[in-house]
């Protein structure tokens, strides 16, 4: 059962905000492995919600879930409203194109350079843009995201941070409403995991995105959550602020924040 923790030092999004994801008793397994047993979370407008969990409970399942890249066994995934398991592919699309996804890896093309990686996103959803237009667009999502020096540039000869930059600027050229950040300063050292971090908050608050943040890195936690909830054995386990889950009297939460 999940494990309740009231906000005492200041006003959760959750209570000003409407949820823009409702995930109800969610049920995913693998053969015989059980990963999801019952997940119950929410999402509110405007908010950054870390998931954490130890290694294989479930959390990246959980976001590929979320966009129909995983099958679920059981449970109700309602995103802006509607009930996502219950969709075929067009409408299923149609949500997916509000939804940005960074993967760990950032999954750029190796054999494109970043203008053809952000332009070749971008032509696929906004087919009636001009070049100038689509230009612009590449453009200006690279300056939000500090790499406008990388338009020409292969993704071979980008570092990790980079890397990762120019993923999230191809998430961000098609305004999505909700990003989903799956372990977004994985194998990045401390100051750039730290940069990602700044940017992750920077995208909330100038496009006013929703995000699910998957992370091991707690500084991250710490500085991109608003609301962290924690899965142990396929189940949200306990949710609140950092602060409040740092000095939980459950001494296997607090493992988390040592």
């Amino acid at each position: 059962m999940t494990q309740e923790i009231t906000t005492t030092d200041r006003t959760p999004i959750s209570k000003t905000n409407a949820p823009v994801i409702e995930i109800k008793d969610l049920y995913k397994s693998f053969g015989k492995n059980e990963v999801l047993k019952g997940v119950t979370l929410t999402v509110n407008k405007g908010e950054n919600l870390v998931v954490l969990g130890k290694s294989g409970s479930g959390k990246s399942i959980t976001i590929k879930c979320l966009v129909g890249l995983v099958e679920v066994d059981k449970g109700e995934i309602n995103v802006f409203g509607t009930d996502i398991t219950k969709l075929d592919n067009t409408e299923l699309n149609e949500i997916r194109i509000r939804i940005g996804f960074l993967f760990q890896n950032a999954a750029l093309y190796d054999s494109m350079s970043v203008r053809e990686n952000l332009g070749f996103t971008l032509k696929r959803h906004a087919k009636d843009l001009t070049a100038e237009e689509l230009e612009s667009q590449i453009i200006d999502v690279l300056e939000s995201v500090g790499l406008s020096e990388a338009i020409d540039k292969m993704p071979s000869e980008l570092s990790g941070g980079m890397r990762k930059r120019i993923g999230l600027a191809r998430t961000l050229i098609l305004k999505p409403e909700i990003i989903l950040y799956d372990e977004p300063t994985t194998g990045l050292d401390t100051i750039t995991s730290r940069e990602i971090s700044e940017l992750i908050l920077e995208i909330q608050k100038k496009n006013k995105t929703s995000s699910i943040i998957i992370t091991h890195d707690m500084p991250c936690a710490k500085h991109t959550s608003d609301r962290i909830v924690i899965l142990k054995e396929g189940v949200i386990h306990v949710e609140g602020t950092y602060e409040e889950l740092e000095k939980s009297d459950d001494e296997w939460v607090r493992s988390f924040f040592i």
